[in-house]
């Protein structure tokens, strides 16, 4: 129980630091209290991405971005390519070293660069640092389900997976109401500490019997490679990642473009000026229903005696509210609100959707696709995001938007029902 207690708190922390840049990004950058940057102008047009990576490389030149929008689309970008390459290292490493290795290590890396964030002065600095704290927090997720899944029995493993993604996805909640109340340099260093603090937690857990067996003999752990052949299990592996997609076009189009959706739905500012809706409460409502997403949809999977039956329920649940909210959000801010916790109830099958990543491969490979999938699922969102911008000009900002998640939907739908459910499956088994 010590490691589902420990994993759920390393991911409420890992959550928490993740989307808190997203909330403070703006007082961070901005004239007031941050490194200085003025607004985007008011007229000034929308950056796609391939515009957002061509700025990547002029930081990376030493050339700064002029606004805060630019520039935080630079630093975004940064944590993203960290958490893509971070899923790689730890996911090959919790193979190779150990599951507790990456608890151990992830967290230093993300928490120390989150203090440091407290006291950057450059969008260089920042940009850096935002790449060492995403290549940190994509070992946490991984790192934890599989050693949760080693540990607890096979049919009982889906409630620890459950109490894990449930309790972590309260942690953009605390990011969203901290970086309210709090200057934005002291929510870094609080997130950071916190990190730190659960290394005291850490220290009485054990490491996975399974993983402890498969050291003992000559079997090939940790390679990316063999996620990539047979073809079969790259098939397993891909259909594992297409998943999760429509899981992220809500939290890369819905959650992060609210304002800009919510306007071309005819909604004002209440207050006559700034955003259409509030940004920090869209993420408080979507995360809060995630949150009770992840804790349905365990219950659900060990009721049923099935992850695919479970996640395909939540899928046509997305679709349906999907539909409600580009149909009804407009009434009003209230609805605007009420649909985007529906659509984060809807993704709340994040839970199980980590849990047959671990439960699809063998022990050798097991915390290789465990981390890495979930971190190519947030690393889809760049790709989810360039088709929204792309088809824009002719289906309009709310066309576009519902366009790409009927898509991604039904590549997940058709993706989950070609895996063979893993419910109650022994994990003591291997990859050849």
């Amino acid at each position: 129980m010590l490691a589902v207690i420990v994993a759920a708190l390393g991911y409420f922390v890992d959550l928490f630091d993740l989307v808190l840049y997203s909330v403070v990004r703006v007082p961070s950058l901005g004239a007031a209290v941050g490194i200085g940057l003025p607004p985007a102008p008011v007229d000034a047009p929308p950056i796609g991405t391939l515009e957002q990576l061509r700025q990547l490389g002029d930081v990376l030149m030493g050339r700064i971005p002029g606004d805060i929008t630019s520039a935080g689309l630079v630093i975004l970008n940064a944590q993203l390519i960290g958490m893509v390459l971070g899923g790689l290292a730890w996911g090959m490493l919790g193979d190779r070293r150990g599951r507790l290795t990456v608890l151990f290590g992830s967290i230093v890396v993300y928490s120390l660069a989150n203090i440091a964030n407290a006291f950057v002065q450059t969008v260089p600095q920042y940009a850096a640092l935002r790449f060492v704290a995403g290549f940190g927090l994509a070992g946490e997720l991984g790192a934890g389900i599989t050693l949760v899944s080693e540990l607890m029995g096979r049919t009982r493993r889906g409630y620890g997976t459950m109490i894990v993604a449930g309790v972590g996805l309260l942690g953009p909640i605390a990011a969203a109401i901290v970086g309210q109340v709090m200057h934005w340099r002291h929510a870094y260093i609080l997130g950071g500490c916190m990190g730190l603090a659960l290394l005291l937690l850490r220290i009485g857990v054990a490491e996975s019997g399974l993983f402890t067996q498969v050291t003992a003999r000559p079997v090939r752990r940790g390679s990316v490679r063999m996620l990539l052949w047979p073809p079969e299990r790259l098939i397993r592996y891909l259909r594992v990642i297409f998943t999760g997609v429509p899981i992220w076009w809500v939290g890369g189009i819905v959650f992060v473009f609210a304002p800009e959706l919510a306007r071309a739905m005819g909604l004002e500012s209440p207050t006559g000026t700034g955003p259409a809706v509030n940004p920090a409460t869209v993420i408080i409502c979507g995360y809060a229903g995630a949150a009770s997403g992840d804790i349905l949809s365990g219950l659900l999977s060990q009721l049923l005696r099935s992850r695919v039956k479970t996640i395909v329920v939540f899928q046509l649940g997305l679709l349906a509210a999907g539909a409600a909210f580009f149909t009804l959000g407009g009434r009003s801010h209230a609805t605007f609100y009420a649909l985007v916790y529906a659509l984060g109830l809807a993704t709340g099958y994040w839970a199980v959707f980590v849990t047959v990543a671990s439960e699809a491969f063998g022990t050798n490979l097991r915390a290789t696709a465990t981390t890495t999938a979930p971190n190519f699922v947030r690393g889809f969102a760049v790709v989810i995001v360039t088709a929204w911008e792309l088809l824009k000009p002719g289906f309009g900002t709310l066309g576009a938007a519902a366009s790409v998640g009927v898509c991604v939907l039904a590549l997940g739908i058709f993706s989950i029902s070609g895996l063979a459910d893993p419910f109650g499956r022994s994990l003591d088994f291997e990859e050849e």
